[in-house]
């Protein structure tokens, strides 16, 4: 049996997200138990007192929201396996619980960009590792993409006030920004709370303001008025990894264990994120029609019968627009759609195929590879590993 002390947020779903993922591992291998304890708690009785109580309770291995000043060293000292969730900074003497940031931002960016945005933004932590990686992510491939010049920061969120902030000066700069504008907020909390401050501030949501956050909390996001959009991480196949490597440690004392690098898993869209940076209705039409339908086979005929325009002029306006054609666009939609099917289920890939209108299965691999550089197969294998 192995006891687990979790030290942490659990107002958050990433906590009970890593738990699903440790119980998965229990129930294949041998019994954990856990004891959940408040950051409170630790602030209360310092280092020492924690340290003192993981012994008397048991704790085999202890997983928390560390400090920099937080002496982790302690716990090994008494024979404790201590792992890191990432908080304000990466610890560099025991393993993090960490995340793919870089990427997170990137795939924040690409969103934006395929939706034609020209102005951008993050709202964030300054001094917490994981929202200046993500926003370091999401401005590089802003910056690649020529728009460096029309990107705008706010970083002046304290993380120790997390349920605090600057209201009137916030305001003033969610007016100050130029629209439409695309933002990227550093977690979900951060999205809420840009949420409820565009209101007060009069910005509409999404037509002049497009949000999306980081985790999925599904509290959180379909809670939120409008409901936010949000990029699913793979917490859960975090903790499982967690918990394996823990177990080994437990097993090898001198192996000290490497970091735990949660990596996003797909975008999941909502209302925030639902406009696209454009006043050309017809062109807004062949969009919502697209998004609505890309559950089956489309082709720009099918387009063309909702949008009273020609089709070199259709094609024309809409490139502008998304710099794509519309079977350009289309193409990448569904690919885009089969791949999230592809994680959510682990339904042969010919049905996948067919669920999506594809008689041909080999065409829609055939175009998946050409996009992606691997097959569905491939994909999902690496994809299911990471």
């Amino acid at each position: 049996m192995v006891r687990l002390l979790f030290i942490t947020d659990f107002t958050e779903s990433f906590a009970y997200a890593l738990l699903r993922g440790i119980i998965r591992y229990s129930n294949e291998t041998e019994q954990w138990v856990v004891c959940r304890m408040p950051p409170a708690y630790k602030k209360r009785l310092g280092m020492k007192g924690v340290v003192k109580w993981a012994k008397n309770w048991g704790a085999d291995v202890v997983i928390g929201q560390f400090e920099e000043k937080d002496n982790v060293n302690l716990f090994l000292k008494n024979g404790i396996v201590v792992l890191a969730q990432d908080y304000k900074k990466k610890f560099t003497t025991i393993p993090n619980i960490t995340a793919d940031y870089i990427k997170t931002g990137r795939m924040a960016a690409d969103l934006y960009l395929h939706k034609g945005f020209r102005n951008f933004a993050f709202f964030g932590y300054k001094g917490v590792c994981w929202s200046e990686e993500r926003c370091d992510g999401f401005r590089g491939r802003i910056e690649e993409a020529g728009f460096g010049d029309h990107f705008y920061l706010y970083d002046k969120q304290v993380i120790d006030n997390l349920w605090y902030y600057e209201a009137e000066e916030l305001r003033n700069w969610l007016i100050s920004l130029p629209k439409p504008v695309a933002v990227m907020a550093c977690d979900d909390n951060q999205g809420n709370a840009l949420i409820e401050a565009c209101k007060s501030a009069g910005v509409k949501i999404p037509s002049e303001l497009s949000i999306i956050g980081v985790d999925n909390d599904e509290v959180i996001c379909t809670l939120s008025d409008p409901t936010l959009s949000s990029i699913q991480v793979d917490i859960e196949l975090g903790g499982y990894e967690t918990a394996r490597m823990a177990s080994q440690m437990l097993r090898e004392p001198s192996f000290k264990g490497n970091n735990i690098v949660l990596q996003p898993k797909k975008i999941v869209h909502r209302v925030s994120t639902s406009a696209y940076a454009t006043n050309d209705k017809e062109v807004l039409s062949a969009l919502q029609y697209i998004r609505q339908n890309l559950n089956k086979k489309l082709s720009v005929n099918d387009i063309l019968k909702e949008v009273p325009l020609s089709r070199r002029l259709l094609e024309v306006r809409f490139k502008k627009v998304i710099g794509l054609s519309i079977y350009q666009y289309i193409s990448q939609q569904r690919i885009g759609r089969f791949s999230e099917m592809l994680l959510d289920t682990n339904d042969p890939i010919q049905d996948i195929a067919f669920k999506l209108g594809e008689d041909d299965a080999k065409g829609i691999c055939r175009r998946f590879k050409e996009l992606m550089g691997c097959t569905p197969s491939e994909w999902r294998k690496q994809k299911n590993a990471n």
